[in-house]
């Protein structure tokens, strides 16, 4: 990791915003940043937040999700955390917290605004997004993505086209909860995911 990176990667790790200034209520548990930015990789995994595991162990996607999520882009877990191969960036790098259900709350609001643009100017490498979830479809598709998070993955061939100015590929969460969308909607495992895989490998 060159230098500028690393000291801001440093000072997103340390970050407290949402703790000490925040936009609401403050985070429920110490803040635990988790991130895991490159100079060298050229795929960009776009998640959401961390969930509860994640708080725990400080490692994006050590859970059942990145099980799935390892699953969709064909690689094994040494592939997957070797940062000269990925980045990932969430849209919250902090468990937010469970509402009233047991469910994870939305990524923080603090996040994107205080460290999003800076860490991605500094990784002008990255040529593909994995853009998971509503929240990273907004950021980094803006106006482009659809009304409803199946429209915007039913569409990704047309997003893909559009360089925005990367390579975006849209994906809904690979959380348990939405086994029942990935069985209404088994286009997602027959066109879009031999796709994904041939671009990941592309770019391994």
């Amino acid at each position: 990791m060159d230098a500028a990176l690393l000291h801001l990667t440093e000072q997103a790790r340390a970050c407290r915003i949402c703790r000490d200034a925040p936009l609401g209520k403050p985070l429920p548990q110490e803040p635990r940043p988790v991130l895991m930015p490159s100079s060298t990789a050229r795929i960009l995994i776009a998640g959401q937040a961390p969930g509860t595991r994640v708080q725990a162990s400080g490692v994006p996607f050590d859970d059942r999700s990145g099980d799935r999520l390892r699953e969709w882009l064909g690689v094994d877990r040494d592939t997957f955390y070797d940062t000269d191969r990925f980045a990932i960036l969430p849209m919250g790098f902090c468990f937010p917290g469970l509402d009233a259900k047991g469910s994870d709350l939305p990524p923080r609001r603090e996040c994107a605004p205080a460290w999003r643009k800076p860490l991605m100017d500094l990784m002008p490498q990255i040529d593909l997004v994995l853009a998971i979830g509503l929240y990273a479809q907004a950021w980094h598709m803006g106006d482009r993505r659809a009304a409803s998070l199946s429209e915007t993955v039913a569409r990704w061939r047309d997003v893909f086209a559009d360089r925005l100015p990367r390579r975006v590929v849209p994906l809904p969460h690979p959380s348990w909860r939405n086994t029942g969308w990935l069985k209404r909607n088994p286009w997602f495992e027959t066109d879009l995911l031999p796709h994904l895989r041939a671009e990941v490998a592309a770019r391994l």
